[in-house]
């Protein structure tokens, strides 16, 4: 499907041009890749976001544009505040997250949907079915019924790229921001995109017009703006029954499919001669298609991922239809899942064949921490202080170590076991509070990384302050947004545009706030870290130690390799405490990989060895 439109054209009564020749072209994209050049090609003047698998690549991608204004905002709250301003102002914006993201930006996206709109407003949420890389499967299309918003999904990365302009279109005509949801496989996988359009960009000046009614939501106005979002739904509902992103693709009339997304190429695969109604707009529903299309098949089944939420939709108007008392509510669909839960349910002749001889597996590879870890010595030190000493069973443990977000969260994983709780950005500070306001009888050691904690930490900090915490802080700066791709944030001074910016300096930050009791410390330096540590431990004030040192990934070498002089190693294995998958043992004796080990930057192991049996490669032969 594609957007035919002039090289002159009104949208919303604005004029818009064309900046380049309409030229056909071919482009292999992800789905992320395609939402951004989708989005820069409908004239998106501001895209903000915050970094989350599996939606990062988005403002990546948008990013590299010079002519757009694109930001790694701190949270996915301020990116979906700065995209509502700049509608606002009457430019086109784009604001993308990850499922859980929109958690945090859902108080700014259901005051989007009170007010309306300026200028188009479109946010992206990447679901992330299987849990790849989340706290949780959460389905967002519930987000789009609550919020009263119109929703998109595209099923491979041409409609990514197609729909964006819909989606602008939509935002602008009904005065309303869009939801536009992705999965993973949609987010990630890659396909050939037609490109047909080129940008386009407004001739107006960018202003915000005086509309206190429209803008300023009190009591008063909300009631007033209500009705006009329940007459939107019902013209939204309207345009869903005509609308190009709603196909019928007719097969035989024994079995009906209603799908979406990534579970359309699935079925299509597993059902090649079935009927299909593909829903590319899932909210609201085009009932009298629905119903037209369910009265010319003799069955009608629902595939898709995680909720019911098609189906349910169906059965409240009273369609008959199955789906989820066969396929899974969890992990991801496939062709296997749904070929299987086919021959089940009678929906496919036959049994479900045979599956091939299990392929012996390849030995496991546990998650853990890179050679050369900032985060792997204050782990160790967490420990070895708080947790193995005289600790028979965990119950004996003198720390409760509450976690955050991050690299970081592997430090629950053995050898390290140094993370008690984790539940979402920002969470360790104000759990660790929590439990000792509760009168628990451990001392509280609260674990974020830096870009977390200027994403959320800073208010459980103040908390914490205001509320004369007795917990420890600990703020694990690597300078980085490691885990989704080493993305900048407020604390490094570059944008995402890759310009120098002002830089947020944790310690005045964290002083500032009220903490008296600051110390930094080398991430690298088992000595000082202990130290620091048994210090803010034996303070009864709120104590904040920063643990600094780079990431290992973006600093891969940092001198010569160490290793292990085997006449002075008797195999004592405390070196394999630190979890470091530099450090292996093969039959019984422990060796350091040198194409692993980032050298004598890091050392850790060094210092932490009791026979002094590991140094230099140079040294060690």
């Amino acid at each position: 499907m594609f957007v035919n439109v002039p090289r002159h054209f009104f949208l919303s009564g604005k004029l818009w041009y064309h900046t380049v020749s309409m030229t056909e072209r071919l482009k292999l994209l992800s789905g992320n890749e395609a939402l951004a050049l989708g989005a820069y090609h409908a004239g998106v003047k501001v895209a903000a976001a915050y970094p989350g698998t599996p939606s990062t690549e988005i403002l990546e991608s948008i990013a590299r544009f010079e002519d757009i204004y694109a930001e790694w905002s701190t949270n996915e709250k301020v990116a979906m505040e700065v995209a509502l301003g700049a509608s606002y102002a009457g430019v086109r914006t784009l604001v993308s997250m990850k499922q859980v993201g929109l958690n945090v930006a859902s108080d700014p996206f259901m005051a989007a949907s009170t007010t309306g709109v300026n200028a188009g407003l479109v946010v992206i949420s990447a679901d992330d079915p299987g849990a790849h890389s989340s706290q949780g499967e959460q389905d967002n299309r519930h987000y789009a019924r609550l919020a009263k918003v119109p929703m998109l999904e595209p099923s491979d990365s041409q409609e990514a790229y197609d729909f964006m302009a819909y989606a602008f279109d939509l935002s602008e005509r009904f005065d309303t921001p869009v939801l536009v949801r992705t999965t993973t496989r949609i987010s990630h996988s890659k396909s050939v995109v037609e490109i047909k359009r080129s940008r386009t960009v407004p001739t107006g000046t960018p202003d915000f017009h005086y509309n206190v009614q429209k803008y300023v939501m009190l009591p008063v106005h909300a009631r007033l703006r209500h009705p006009l979002m329940e007459e939107r739904l019902i013209k939204l509902a309207e345009y869903a029954e005509s609308t190009p992103l709603n196909q019928v693709i007719w097969g035989e009339p024994e079995l009906g499919v209603v799908t979406s997304g990534v579970a359309y190429q699935y079925a299509r695969e597993v059902f090649p001669q079935a009927s299909f109604l593909k829903l590319g707009m899932t909210y609201p529903l085009p009932q009298n298609l629905l119903r037209s299309f369910a009265s010319q098949v003799k069955r009608l089944i629902v595939i898709e991922e995680l909720d019911p939420f098609l189906q349910e939709n169906l059965q409240a108007m009273g369609i008959k239809a199955v789906g989820k008392e066969f396929i899974p509510r969890l992990g991801e669909l496939s062709p296997d899942i749904i070929e299987e839960a086919g021959h089940k349910a009678g929906w496919l002749a036959g049994a479900f064949p045979q599956q091939a001889p299990a392929i012996p597996e390849l030995p496991k590879r546990p998650p853990l921490l890179c050679p050369g870890c900032p985060h792997s010595g204050i782990f160790f030190v967490l420990s070895s202080l708080g947790r193995r000493a005289k600790a028979k069973t965990p119950d004996d443990y003198r720390l409760v170590i509450t976690g955050d977000i991050g690299c970081y969260t592997l430090g629950a994983y053995p050898p390290l076991l140094a993370m008690d709780t984790c539940a979402c950005m920002g969470a360790s500070i104000s759990q660790a509070l929590g439990m000792e306001k509760a009168g628990i009888n451990k001392k509280m050691v609260a674990v974020i990384g830096d870009s977390t904690f200027l994403h959320s930490g800073i208010t459980g900090l103040v908390d914490g302050v205001y509320n004369q915490g007795q917990i420890t802080l600990i703020i694990l700066d690597n300078g980085t947004t490691a885990m989704t791709g080493h993305q900048e944030h407020p604390g490094t001074g570059i944008s995402a545009q890759g310009k120098e910016a002002t830089k947020v300096e944790l310690e005045p930050l964290v002083r500032g706030i009220g903490v008296r009791d600051v110390s930094v410390v080398s991430a690298f330096d088992l000595k000082a870290l202990r130290s620091s540590l048994r210090s803010a431990l034996d303070n009864p004030e709120l104590s904040v130690v920063i643990v600094r040192g780079a990431c290992s990934v973006r600093v891969p070498k940092r001198g010569e390799p160490r290793a292990i002089a085997q006449e002075k190693c008797n195999q004592c294995g405390t070196c394999l405490l630190l979890g470091c998958s530099a450090i292996q043992r093969e039959g019984e004796q422990i060796y350091i990989e040198a194409a692993l080990c980032v050298g004598e930057g890091c050392a850790v192991c060094q210092q932490l060895c009791p026979r002094q049996a590991i140094g230099p490669q140079s040294q060690s032969r």
